[in-house]
């Protein structure tokens, strides 16, 4: 007696709850992640084959924008240093700087000193929020007589003593030379004859023998 066919029926899957999990996490990765802020000074820096990541922690950095102004900042974790900073400057060039404003230099994360030390008393006591839109002429350099940069780099190398700094050179892809000769002299002037220029990494030439070494050391990682 042939026995009775049983109908088969489709499979279903009920995606309720797994929509419900997908949902859940993409609000958690949107409210957990951290989006980088935007750039207090805007800087497009030349192209360059070096693959080299730029270190993150104990930096010093001179910035150079397109109209050769300078400008002088530390990182923000590097709090304590940046206190020391300020205070070797206002001792040696005798500023007179409350707590409230040496306190807006070292607490402020985009705090970048952009203006000779006639006008730094008056520029720190600004908010951040007025700082944003005030058009700074740029730390005295070009003139070697006057290099206001080898005091503050001065500063920074006692304040980082003990410890490595990492000195960073920013520089816009239009600025000038002598912008950039003057940050030499000031690096000179302090003893400071390494550093590492902060560039836009691009791939090498096609066919140069960067690109064939590139692509060997590539494929040989990959094995």
């Amino acid at each position: 007696m042939p026995r009775a066919k049983i109908p088969r029926k489709s499979t279903h899957i009920d995606m309720t709850a797994m929509c419900d999990v997908a949902f859940l996490l993409l609000s958690f990765f949107i409210l957990a992640t951290k989006f980088k802020p935007p750039e207090a000074l805007s800087v497009t820096t030349p192209n360059s084959v070096s693959s080299k990541i730029a270190p993150d922690k104990n930096v010093v950095l001179v910035t150079i924008d397109k109209d050769a102004k300078v400008y002088f900042s530390v990182s923000d974790a590097n709090s304590a240093e940046k206190k020391d900073i300020i205070d070797a400057v206002n001792t040696s060039k005798n500023l007179g700087l409350t707590d409230a404003e040496k306190k807006n230099f070292t607490a402020n994360p985009t705090a970048y000193i952009g203006v000779p030390f006639t006008q730094l008393k008056s520029y720190l006591d600004k908010t951040p929020e007025e700082v944003k839109s005030l058009k700074v002429p740029g730390i005295p350099v070009k003139d070697s007589t006057d290099n206001e940069l080898i005091e503050w780099v001065r500063a920074a190398v006692s304040a980082f003593q003990g410890s490595k700094m990492n000195l960073l050179v920013k520089g816009d892809d239009a600025s000038l030379y002598p912008s950039f000769q003057g940050v030499i002299i000031a690096f000179k002037k302090n003893d400071q004859l390494k550093f590492q220029m902060i560039t836009n990494p691009v791939g090498a030439p096609v066919g140069s023998e960067l690109e064939k070494i590139q692509a060997a050391s590539g494929s040989k990682s990959s094995e």
